[in-house]
């Protein structure tokens, strides 16, 4: 079958970011040292009796996926990787053959994917201490167990990920698509629950000032988690795009902040005070409680961390690389900075859930919308022109790109 598939060696690595300076992005996706192509690869199996077999209906294409095509991540996750690989971690689509083990399930059933590959998926007992806490997402396994190395589907060598006609997946993997949510909805589980883990892990208070940065899918998302699960908390936005910028008021900001204006518009939404050093950014005493960072670069943390309050909780969202670091807020305001990844089981409305369950039940009663921000559609034939899409967001008013089977 033919599905799309990411390569690296070194000498390509090496090749590839020279190349880049003089021709741009498109030497990772065309050319002779590209990192991604259609590829053909084999069908997927059942590895043991409490494995599926599933159709793909859609899968999102996410800002992890072309941080990997264009070489942009951090070496340091490489040991929890295997290549060749195919692509894709945000899943919806049908059982068509169901293991012997597995109960609850059957062909037909619509299904979206939780994509980390465990202990219990590669077959580990007893499992690790995170996924005994109940967040398997950050498994110690990953590079153990009957499995290649690989956090996910989609990074790993032996389980194709969901850029492929079919895939396979473990029973642990499955939650069953509520009746009557639209499959733009559903592929959009999986970043729906990052967002919501996000704020079960730094919960804001009513009367807090809350900021977020970036207002892309994840940003958009965060702030709908905010409003569904604390809708009368006050939430500002940082997004220098305006489709983003009007996308995020959609989606319940309260306030967009300028990029020309953001000190005094910090002090006026949080009162605070703004200092000037004899050099650098201003610094404001006092500031927002709550920020969460969903771009994780030098410049986005930095700024955080000064528009913080004494004792406020920065939430590190997005995925970079290398970041330099100003640490004076973080002591002068004994701040906590809180790493943020994936999933996993939480307590919510007196029960507990795992985050994915809640995602799809929020979506399914419209207190989170993420089918309006599937923008675009592509077959896989077309995955050169999605990643261009995906390259120019703002001249294309794209917001999630999906590749529909």
């Amino acid at each position: 079958m033919k599905a799309l598939q990411f390569n690296v060696n070194v000498p390509q690595f090496v090749a590839a970011k020279t190349l880049r300076t003089f021709f741009g992005n498109q030497v990772f996706y065309k050319g002779p040292v590209k990192t991604v192509q259609l590829a053909d690869v084999s069908e997927p199996k059942l590895f043991t009796p409490d494995w599926v077999k599933i159709k793909t209906l859609y899968c999102g294409f996410c800002g992890s996926d072309m941080n990997l095509i264009l070489l942009n991540g951090s070496p340091t996750a490489s040991p929890f990787t295997s290549f060749p690989c195919v692509l894709g971690h945000e899943i919806v689509g049908e059982i068509i053959e169901a293991g012997a083990s597995v109960q609850g399930f059957q062909n037909g059933d619509i299904v979206a994917v939780n994509p980390g590959l465990t202990c219990e998926t590669r077959g580990i007992d007893p499992i690790c201490g995170p996924c005994s806490a109940g967040r398997s997402s950050n498994c110690e396994n990953f590079a153990e167990g009957s499995l290649p190395p690989g956090m996910l589907l989609g990074t790993n060598s032996g389980v194709n990920g969901g850029f492929a006609p079919t895939l396979s997946a473990h029973k642990s993997q499955l939650y069953k698509v509520p009746e009557g949510l639209s499959l733009e909805s559903a592929v959009m589980t999986e970043p729906v629950a990052v967002a919501l883990q996000t704020i079960f892990d730094n919960m804001p208070k009513e009367d807090d000032t809350v900021l977020v940065i970036g207002g892309g899918v994840i940003g958009n998302l965060t702030i709908q988690s905010i409003k569904a699960l604390v809708p009368k908390c006050s939430v500002s936005v940082i997004e220098p795009s305006s489709f983003a910028e009007d996308m995020a008021k959609k989606a319940g900001a309260d306030e967009v902040i300028p990029a020309k204006d953001i000190f005094k518009r910090t002090a006026r939404i949080t009162g605070a005070k703004v200092y000037k050093p004899m050099l650098g950014m201003e610094i404001p005493m006092g500031g927002f409680n709550r920020i969460y960072d969903t771009v994780g670069h030098s410049s986005t943390l930095n700024l955080s961390m000064r528009l913080m309050a004494a004792m406020g909780t920065l939430s590190v969202v997005g995925i970079g690389g290398d970041v330099k670091l100003d640490l004076t807020p973080l002591w002068l305001k004994l701040q906590t900075v809180q790493g943020v990844y994936a999933y996993g089981h939480v307590v919510f409305n007196g029960k507990k859930q795992h985050v994915f369950e809640i995602a799809l039940d929020l979506m399914k009663n419209r207190k989170i919308q993420a089918d309006t921000l599937v923008t675009h559609k592509f077959g896989i034939e077309d995955y050169e022109q999605m990643i261009e899409v995906n390259l120019n967001k703002q001249k294309h008013r794209a917001m999630k790109t999906v590749i529909k089977f």
